[in-house]
């Protein structure tokens, strides 16, 4: 790939934003969950603004998987699409379509990750959704939204119900197409999908063992929710440094 050296070129935010967002894409390709180019990871430029005032967030440069994505090679948009980096490659229009979407109408989402898994589009498939089946999908029963499929997301005025059906929930499962998160910064983001992507493999393989499954009772998967909701660790903090140092142990051209 051939891209411009950006961390002399950009402030020390935006470089750090850089590097955690090619690491978690990174890490989308070191846990199998790619699908060649064609989904998309974007984070707000914390700080910046557009020519017009609105936001600004860093996405994927269209043609290339994820395992090859690196910080100088992130293209910066802002809200209407507009390059604002230099870069000679383009975006994936529907990536732009769900990302400024998200990004536009929810300050609080400093990092929106989308994915087309096999288990999560499966799950997405199904008529009743992530089932409360496991402890892992009840941590996210609580904050989960659902949009109808519409076709290819390239019609800008689907984005309007795409985030009316988000409101401020974090998570979101695409149906017949994928799962997507919301999350304050990288890290939130990345565990969220993590969770969800385990969820909706542990659903399919439970539904393909041919047996009557265990229901919890609502006060369980309620509890469940509080406890998640009242939890003071920061979580996402602590499994992102030893995520980083895999990535530094294989491979750390990420950080270039």
């Amino acid at each position: 790939m051939n891209v411009v050296r950006m961390k002399e070129n950009v402030s020390e935010t935006e470089w750090q934003t850089r590097t955690d967002l090619a690491a978690c894409y990174r890490l989308v390709a070191h846990y199998g969950w790619t699908d060649l180019i064609f989904t998309h990871l974007s984070a707000r430029v914390p700080g910046e603004t557009g020519p017009d005032g609105g936001e600004v967030f860093l996405i994927n440069p269209l043609g290339y998987m994820f395992h090859e994505i690196t910080a100088s090679s992130l293209v910066k948009v802002d809200i209407d699409g507009k390059v604002l980096s230099e870069t000679d490659y383009d975006i994936n229009p529907a990536g732009f379509t769900i990302h400024s979407a998200v990004h536009a109408a929810r300050p609080d989402a400093g990092c929106v990750m989308h994915l087309h898994t096999d288990d999560g589009t499966a799950v997405s498939a199904q008529a009743d959704g992530l089932l409360p089946i496991t402890q892992t999908a009840m941590t996210l029963i609580g904050d989960l939204a659902y949009h109808d499929y519409e076709g290819i997301a390239l019609d800008l005025d689907e984005r309007a119900r795409l985030v009316a059906n988000l409101g401020t929930a974090n998570n979101m499962i695409l149906r017949n197409h994928g799962t997507m998160t919301c999350g304050e910064n990288i890290q939130a983001a990345f565990l969220r999908m993590f969770a969800m992507e385990r969820a909706c493999s542990m659903q399919i393989r439970a539904l393909s063992g041919g047996v009557k499954l265990n229901m919890p009772s609502n006060a369980a998967i309620e509890n469940v929710h509080n406890q998640m909701a009242n939890m003071s660790m920061n979580i996402a903090d602590l499994a992102w440094a030893p995520l980083l140092r895999m990535l530094d142990a294989a491979d750390p051209s990420y950080r270039n």
